[in-house]
């Protein structure tokens, strides 16, 4: 089993900023992608974005030159680093990761808690 532990998130003012964390522990081999994704009161949740193991990315328009994603493998770690936050941003905030628990098993996504997200205008 794998567990994820989210924080950092809170309330801030619009333009303002924000670092999420993602800490992943338990029967880990190896982690595939990392990312992560939100979910408004309402709506659907949504890729905002994610990282692979060679680190490439991948952002959602909405977020591009605003938001950055990063990872530590040493630590299992994924962050979301968020500036010029604006209120459309408000929203939970989920990690997900790619786990494979052995050289051949298959890779299974796991989900953090949620951590709330507020952009005040």
């Amino acid at each position: 089993q794998v567990q994820l532990v989210e924080s950092g998130g809170g309330l801030v003012q619009a333009g303002g900023s924000l670092r999420l964390s993602c800490a992943a522990s338990g029967n880990i081999f190896s982690i595939n992608a990392m990312g992560w994704y939100r979910q408004a009161p309402g709506k659907q949740r949504e890729l905002v974005a994610t990282i692979t193991s060679g680190s490439s990315t991948y952002y959602a328009d909405s977020v591009k030159g605003r938001f950055t994603i990063s990872r530590d493998n040493t630590k299992n770690t994924v962050n979301l680093e968020m500036n010029s936050l604006k209120a459309e941003d408000t929203a939970d905030y989920y990690c997900s990761v790619r786990v494979k628990s052995g050289k051949y098993s298959y890779a299974i996504d796991y989900w953090g808690q949620g951590t709330q997200v507020t952009v005040s205008s």
